[in-house]
């Protein structure tokens, strides 16, 4: 019996050596989209009023594991009984994104009237607020649920030849670091500004190290949050443009004599621009009758 128990724990410990080694593996191949992960996310929760940021990153966290929840087990699912679907929904995934990207640089470039209140209109009532933090909130639940699949399904694509419940555990962990890192680290970012005035409170009169790494930190948020808003939309086509160029033959030899990266770029770019002109061709005729 004893021996048995040793066995056991003996078993254990190995699938534990071998959920270590391959997690680590996993996590550096989807270390790129984790870093494009970072910047949308991080661009989709600023912009808020400052004593709603970390309620509101607090319920985009929420809606990010629960995300996790509903994707892990429907992709063990699909990649063992219908593996074509998973490619089938990165890419559906891969067109919303692409069009977001681009809906974005339009938006830039030739501004349209919001239906909703803008959050930064001058003394904005707790009900418009509340409407623009709900849209930001579902928008970036949405970009992460699309985000995530990618991340899941290239997870699982690095440890497909190792036993099931190493795959569980394994892809299990790459998902929770995915959530704990990234929005770990976009609360820092957006609570840099009360970082850096408590520095200059703790200082000496204003002056010394303390305050002027708190000065920097104050002045550097808004170039920051500006920062973040073009990283992320950039960051949006390539993540799209790469899941076309790793799933569609056509586009993946599109063009070879590019880098990757700018590749990806213009095929995101050129599958956005499509749908936007195809949604704004839907939109005009439903207009019309």
């Amino acid at each position: 019996m004893a021996s048995g128990f040793f066995a056991l724990l003996d078993d254990i410990a190995a699938l534990m050596d071998d959920v270590v080694v391959m997690s680590k593996i996993t996590t550096k191949k989807t270390a790129g989209i984790l870093g494009d992960d970072l910047a949308v996310n991080a661009e989709k929760a600023t912009g808020f009023v400052s004593s709603r940021e970390l309620p509101v990153l607090w319920a985009i966290t929420k809606g990010s594991f629960l995300n996790k929840l509903i994707i892990l087990p429907i992709a063990f699912l699909l990649s063992y009984f219908l593996p074509w679907a998973v490619t089938f929904i990165l890419i559906l995934g891969g067109v919303y994104l692409a069009y977001e990207g681009v809906e974005k640089i339009v938006e830039y470039f030739v501004p349209h009237n919001h239906e909703i209140p803008d959050i930064e209109q001058l003394n904005p009532s707790e009900d418009d607020v509340l409407l623009v933090e709900n849209k930001k909130i579902k928008s970036a639940i949405l970009t992460d649920f699309i985000l995530s699949v990618e991340i899941i399904i290239i997870a699982l694509g690095s440890v497909i030849s190792q036993p099931l419940i190493t795959q569980i555990l394994v892809v299990s962990i790459v998902a929770i670091i995915a959530t704990v890192g990234v929005y770990g680290i976009v609360a820092l970012i957006v609570r840099m500004d009360d970082l850096g005035f408590r520095l200059i409170k703790k200082s000496n009169n204003g002056e010394g190290f303390l305050a002027n790494i708190g000065t920097v930190l104050v002045k550097a948020l808004p170039l920051v949050i500006k920062s973040l808003s073009v990283i992320g939309t950039i960051a949006l086509i390539l993540v799209a443009g790469g899941i076309f160029t790793h799933n569609i033959g056509f586009f993946h030899h599109f063009i070879e004599v590019i880098p990757v990266f700018i590749k990806d770029f213009i095929v995101g770019l050129l599958v956005g621009l499509v749908m936007l002109l195809i949604l704004k061709v839907f939109h005009g005729i439903r207009n019309k009758l």
